[in-house]
């Protein structure tokens, strides 16, 4: 029993109570709320500014599902959510299992709302602001003079105002007409738009269109996946609605915890013209037991999916368009394998192991959902045989030794496209009321049935090629504009 707190403690088994926590978890929440203001005020007093946009100004969002209000409202946008476990036993056993498991939910509930939110979100600290702040200011000043850049504050469902910057290309769209095209760039957890990933296709020509998440900078709340997925429907809503462009010209582009709120937009918004994943992971609990205690796991595992279910894969497998896939090769984060190095002198330099990083398996998943008759067990391990290749040369060297043919895997895939398109026309025209989506290519795809063993090798080789692209990068390393690109389409 701790002698600083013993009228909080339990005398007989000496562990804090809920009181304690809950006490803990509201001075935390306090001291963070009274420097976040502080820090409000002196960030141009944004908190002041009217609304310039809200998620209900529209009757029905673009994908033809109406709009929240109410309660609804209150809860939010729907995310995805994880797996239920236990009560099938019955009512009255499941009953008894939640009151024998309620320390466990109080214990967890105050580590997600207080020290678990910092470790995922750790830009939202009042500290990050603060030091970030001169930096914060400077970036901002670049994007509205040099770029003049439109801030704009945007009201979310749950009551959060965001702060967005757009920069507006269209007037002149430049090098094949780039300008023309949205980019809606979705920050890592401790990015800003005034200094994060927005550069890179800012840089690249396109018009772009930044964000802060809840919590950070001139945003409102507090960060999590719900206010995330919340902030980023008025973020596409305002891209659509205010902005004007059409979904076929908006691109959405997430690096790193950002890739959760970039797979949300598009599954929540299918008919959007592309998505780009950088340095991607596919689920957070990997990297959260990596870097957390073994003895934790039990709490860990159930925070996570409990208040920090970062799905990305699952909801990625939502989205029909193109996907391409960014992968940092020196990426220390997104990577569960330890750094090796030749010995054990601190002064030697030490590399990455490839077959750790998140990204693979995030690969994996969306090929396995999109092309099942192709994706065998073999062919699995043709494709994380090239996942090994840190350079085009090592790329080069697999691709000849499983013999890809670039030409006649095209051929394949189109040749399949073609028959899926006569069938849709076969379709509509036997039934007018039936009208498939003209933006959804009907994945998964039973194309590879036919085909040899070696020949899905090549097929399996030859898409992975098409949805990743190496990065030599570590994690935090800007993304140059000439590694930024569209998504590879059939």
């Amino acid at each position: 029993m701790s002698s600083l707190t013993p009228s909080l403690s339990l005398p007989r088994y000496g562990s804090p109570c809920p009181l304690l926590l809950m006490c803990m978890n509201c001075f935390a929440k306090a001291l963070g709320h009274v420097f976040k203001t502080l820090i409000a005020d002196r960030y141009n007093d944004f908190r002041n500014w009217p609304v310039d946009f809200r998620w209900d100004e529209v009757s029905t969002q673009s994908n033809g599902h109406p709009t929240l209000s109410g309660a609804e409202a209150a809860a939010g946008v729907l995310l995805m959510q994880a797996t239920p476990q236990g009560g099938r036993d019955g009512s009255q056993t499941h009953f008894l299992n939640q009151i024998r498991d309620l320390p466990r939910q109080l214990v967890s509930y105050a580590l997600a709302h207080s020290l678990g939110r910092w470790l995922v979100y750790p830009g939202s600290m009042f500290i990050t602001t603060k030091a970030l702040l001169p930096m914060l200011l400077e970036g901002q000043a670049l994007l509205l003079d040099k770029y003049k850049g439109q801030r704009a504050k945007l009201k979310a469902c749950d009551g959060n105002e965001i702060d967005t910057m757009f920069l507006d290309r269209r007037k002149q769209p430049g090098s094949r007409d780039r300008g023309l095209s949205l980019v809606i760039c979705c920050e890592g957890n401790a990015g800003f738009y005034e200094m994060g990933c927005l550069a890179a296709p800012l840089e690249a020509g396109y018009s772009v269109l930044g964000w802060n998440h809840p919590g950070f900078a001139g945003s409102s709340g507090d960060p999590s996946p719900q206010n995330d997925a919340n902030a980023m429907d008025v973020v596409v809503k305002y891209a659509l609605h205010r902005l004007n462009f059409l979904p076929e010209r908006i691109v959405i582009y997430g690096w790193s915890i950002g890739t959760f709120t970039a797979t949300w937009a598009t599954m929540t918004y299918p008919q959007l013209a592309a998505l780009v994943l950088d340095a991607p992971f596919d689920d957070l609990m990997p990297l959260a037991l990596k870097v957390l205690p073994t003895f934790f796991k039990g709490l860990v595992e159930h925070t996570v999916r409990e208040h920090f279910n970062l799905n990305v894969a699952e909801q990625l497998c939502c989205y029909p368009g193109p996907v391409l896939l960014i992968r940092r090769t020196l990426d220390e984060v997104v990577n569960t394998e330890a750094l090796s190095s030749e010995n054990d002198d601190d002064q030697a330099p030490r590399s990455i192991d490839l077959e750790g990083n998140r990204g693979n398996y995030l690969l994996l998943k969306l090929l396995k959902y999109r092309y099942p008759r192709v994706m065998t067990d073999e062919t699995v391990a043709a494709v994380k045989h090239w996942l090994q290749a840190a350079n085009p040369e090592q790329e080069a060297a697999i691709c000849q030794k499983y013999r890809v043919d670039g030409k006649w895997c095209l051929t394949i895939l189109q040749n399949y496209k073609t028959k899926i398109n006569k069938s849709r026309r076969k379709l509509r025209w036997k039934d007018q009321s039936t009208s498939p989506k003209p933006y959804s290519p009907d994945f998964p795809w039973s194309v590879g049935e036919g085909l040899t063993p070696v020949q899905r090798k090549r097929l399996a080789i030859f898409l992975a090629q098409k949805y990743m692209k190496n990065v030599e990068a570590t994690h935090c390393c800007p993304l140059g504009p000439e590694d930024f690109q569209l998504p590879w389409t059939l």
